[in-house]
């Protein structure tokens, strides 16, 4: 079967999975009795579809990026979760908490302006670290995105601390990702930032497969290496930022979904762009109704169904060696 094919059978399964899942829960919901139960269409329209939604798109900005870190950096286990800019952005919008800012700047939560700018410094800070060691190598960038993880980590634990119970607890739970949502308020928040993320790396998908041969070779090419990073690191800092400040840090999407869309369709970023998105998208809409019917009427957050899933994958790549013993590259 040819990739076009294999990308359309994608989407059309997406569409399947994404009506049908709003009708898993506690009570199975006949789609054709809608019309005939208020409560019914009330539950459908107002809580699942809504969640079912913020998943599909809150999985696909956050695989989307992956997609392009991994690009970028030409490291396999390259990701927002692993580069430390999830845990940025987990900074900032738990600072907008701790201190009391509710409010909102020209329609945008302050929890989401907290968040974009603590990935913007994350972003910021592991660009400095490397342009200050003078190397854009693959380890140094993985290793600084550790060091920032266990920086913002630390300083999440401090704001825990001094926050009090009530904060302490929805930062908590919150760090433990999620995407419940009632009505369309949640989705609307960042979906507008995401769609102008998506427009801005699916304009630079050509540019990606430059990027993976070198800096030497792209430039040869006509790539303009510095304009392509700049604008694929605001779109990636800022879709992370507005997703995470919604959803929390749900990790590992990122790392995994980039490698399956480019094993079952192609390594070529045209076709592994929507491939991801889509592949991203659904499969938080699983986790997310594994995680919300699986022990119910009790849930599961689903960060803690992606983190089951995704750290054995990570210790996959990590042990996945070539021949001279290094970790398998992109």
């Amino acid at each position: 079967m040819s990739v076009g094919k294999r990308l359309l059978l994608l989407s059309f399964s997406s569409m399947i999975i994404v009506i049908f899942a709003p009708c898993i829960g506690m009570e199975f919901i006949v789609p054709f009795d809608l019309k005939n139960t208020t409560l019914q269409m009330e539950i459908f329209t107002r809580l699942r579809l809504p969640r079912v939604l913020v998943a599909f798109f809150a999985g696909a900005g956050l695989s989307l990026c992956g997609m392009v870190f991994q690009a970028l950096f030409r490291n396999p286990l390259a990701d927002p979760f692993t580069l430390g800019i999830a845990s940025g952005a987990s900074c900032g919008a738990a600072l907008t908490v701790v201190l009391g800012f509710t409010g909102a700047l020209l329609g945008v939560p302050a929890v989401t302006i907290g968040a974009f700018l603590g990935s913007a410094c994350a972003t910021l800070l592991l660009f400095g670290f490397a342009s200050y060691r003078r190397s854009t190598d693959k380890l140094t960038f993985l290793l600084a995105g550790v060091a920032l993880s266990f920086l913002f980590s630390s300083l999440l634990m401090f704001f825990q601390y001094i926050s009090d119970p009530h904060d302490s607890y929805y930062i908590i739970r919150w760090l433990m990702g999620g995407v419940e949502a009632i009505g369309y308020k949640a989705l609307f928040s960042f979906l507008p930032f995401e769609i102008i993320g998506i427009i801005i790396i699916f304009s630079q998908l050509p540019q990606l497969d430059h990027l993976l041969t070198g800096d030497d070779i792209a430039q040869s090419r006509g790539v303009d290496i510095k304009r392509t990073r700049i604008l694929l690191l605001l779109a990636t800092t800022m879709m992370v930022g507005t997703i995470v400040a919604v959803c929390g840090p749900i990790g590992f999407i990122g790392l995994i979904v980039p490698h399956i869309s480019r094993s079952l369709f192609s390594w070529k970023h045209l076709w592994a762009g929507p491939a991801t998105a889509l592949s991203g998208g659904v499969l938080l809409v699983i986790a997310d109704t594994i995680a919300r019917t699986v022990i119910a009427p009790t849930e599961i957050p689903v960060g803690v169904i992606t983190a089951l899933l995704g750290a054995p994958f990570f210790l996959w790549i990590l042990f996945h060696h070539n021949g001279n013993g290094k970790v398998h590259e992109l």
